[in-house]
């Protein structure tokens, strides 16, 4: 491996070159957007530590110590093209567009038929091992990117809105499940406390069907802002939803429901002491 790593150290600036003018010949469907200020300092960065890695592993095995660096250059270069939106084709490409130039560089060194296959056959294990890991990095970093986008719609999806003083609106849109219904409620009872709000209305028109475990977690989410002083109204109760209800057999209760979002704000602006009047002329 020492041997190795002479050799590439002696033609490192010369592999940079070759490397480089390889990955701007290629389609931009394949490179990506990057510009050739950022590639070339990404890729000389890559080569140095990948000679240098070379130098001190043992056995060859991109998971010991020596790996180290390239493993985090690689990891941070994969989570960065996968938050631009390279494709993973684009991100390996990165590693395994280096075989070229250090193949042809092996095959040009003088060296004897046996002893050259041998370096060509160890490069390529490990080139492939790095492409492969930068593949696995690029995935867990579109994991990553995709678990946030779904946080952020999940409480996107659930505002809680200032209707008027001490009234809240919650409008639900979509299918209620456990963890959905764990971020509606935190989700109301902090704008509760951040409002002072005596009525929460829980609009629930744009939920598709309710089923016993959505009426319980209404009820759950009811519950809990009872607990917090704030009394909730159930708006949105169409026929099919109220039929629904009725053959399940789900008690609500005490809980106050309404048709429309309309006439659960009237009702709200009615205990909290208004008077709705029509304004007359």
């Amino acid at each position: 491996m020492n041997t190795l790593r002479s050799l590439l150290q002696d033609a490192q600036p010369q592999l940079l070159e070759q490397w480089l003018a390889y990955q701007l010949q290629l389609p931009a469907s394949r490179r990506g957007s990057l510009r050739e200020g950022e590639l070339r300092e990404q890729s000389r960065q890559f080569l140095s530590r990948f000679i240098e890695a070379v130098g001190r592993s043992e056995g060859g095995n991109i998971r010991e110590e020596a790996w180290a660096e390239v493993r985090d250059l690689l990891t941070a270069l994969s989570k960065s093209r996968a938050q631009q939106g390279f494709t993973p084709t684009e991100t390996a490409l990165f590693v395994f567009s280096l075989k070229q130039p250090m193949f042809e560089h092996l095959s040009g060194s003088g060296e004897a038929g046996n002893d050259v296959l041998d370096r060509v056959w160890r490069l390529n294990g490990l080139l492939d091992d790095l492409g492969l890991y930068t593949t696995e990095m690029y995935q867990r970093g579109r994991e990553s990117i995709i678990q946030k986008q779904q946080q952020e719609l999940l409480d996107l999806s659930t505002p809680v809105v200032k209707l008027y003083e001490q009234i809240l609106a919650l409008p639900l849109i979509g299918t209620l499940d456990s963890e959905r219904t764990q971020v509606v409620m935190e989700n109301l009872l902090d704008g509760i406390i951040a409002h002072e709000a005596r009525i929460a209305i829980i609009d629930i028109t744009g939920v598709p069907a309710v089923d016993t475990l959505v009426a319980q977690h209404l009820m759950k989410t009811i519950a809990a802002a009872r607990l917090m002083g704030a009394e909730c109204i159930l708006s949105g109760i169409r026929p099919q939803i109220a039929q629904t209800i009725v053959h399940l057999g789900v008690d609500l209760g005490d809980i106050m429901t309404k048709a429309t979002l309309a006439d659960a704000l009237v009702m709200a602006l009615q205990r909290t002491g208004h008077v709705v009047v029509r304004k007359q002329g």
